[in-house]
């Protein structure tokens, strides 16, 4: 399986804050007992790299690096292990070094323009971020008209009471969101209720309607298909 296709089984994509890479193992065992083998660690601590390499060579959970924003972080995340990069914004830089790193890009994109700028460079999913504060599910699904070979993965302003309204759409590969993994049970050592949260998002996000998704997003003859994800890291 490759990465999107991981990422779009699990419907969530835990977005990580470690202040300390001596909790990514246990975060990591956490997450994984709860259902979700699944992470984005985040390039906003200085633990960052270091956590992404502990939680990597573990083996038993896909890592991606968050909030990368040059073309040097890429390498960075690459070289620690990351198995996929998103961005909260769209970077032709980003995007042209995954390619040469082979792994999967995820950039922002919310508007019309940022949407064509990303069919341009041969992406065929995106994050939409932040997803709560850029008109959320309404504007994905406006969205789709025009951009029927794009799909997303929303971030930002979700939480248990909203996520289904975002996985209704057929759009929506996943969601991404914080609340299973709060950074304060991290800081106390609490793994075991990050475990009990992770399982009841998993189960939310199961239960939520599995829409169809658009034909064209099913269309695997397109020239810009990829074996590790993403068509526009080739």
């Amino acid at each position: 399986m490759d990465i999107l296709s991981a990422i779009s089984s699990a419907r969530l994509v835990p977005v990580v804050v470690l202040d300390d890479a001596e909790d990514a193992d246990p975060l990591a065992q956490a997450l994984v007992a709860g259902g979700l083998p699944l992470a984005e660690v985040t390039f906003r601590t200085a633990a960052a790299q270091d956590s992404i390499r502990v939680m990597a060579q573990r083996g038993d959970i896909i890592v991606g690096a968050g909030t990368i924003l040059t073309a040097e972080q890429v390498d960075q995340a690459v070289a620690a292990g990351a198995a996929y990069v998103v961005s909260p914004g769209l970077s032709r830089a980003v995007v042209e070094r995954c390619r040469e790193h082979d792994v999967l890009a995820l950039p922002g994109a919310v508007t019309a323009t940022e949407l064509q700028a990303a069919l341009e460079l041969g992406l065929t999913t995106v994050k939409f971020f932040p997803a709560g504060t850029s008109g959320g599910p309404a504007a994905i699904a406006a969205l789709t008209a025009p951009f029927r070979s794009l799909s997303f993965v929303p971030t930002g302003g979700i939480s248990p009471a909203n996520l289904h309204e975002y996985l209704a759409l057929p759009a929506v590969t996943a969601v991404g969101g914080s609340w299973m993994v709060p950074q304060d049970r991290m800081r106390e050592g609490d793994f075991t209720s990050i475990t009990e949260l992770t399982a009841q998002a998993v189960a939310l996000a199961q239960a939520a309607h599995r829409p169809q998704p658009p034909l064209e997003s099913q269309d695997t003859s397109r020239p810009n298909a990829h074996r590790r994800g993403n068509e526009g890291t080739t």
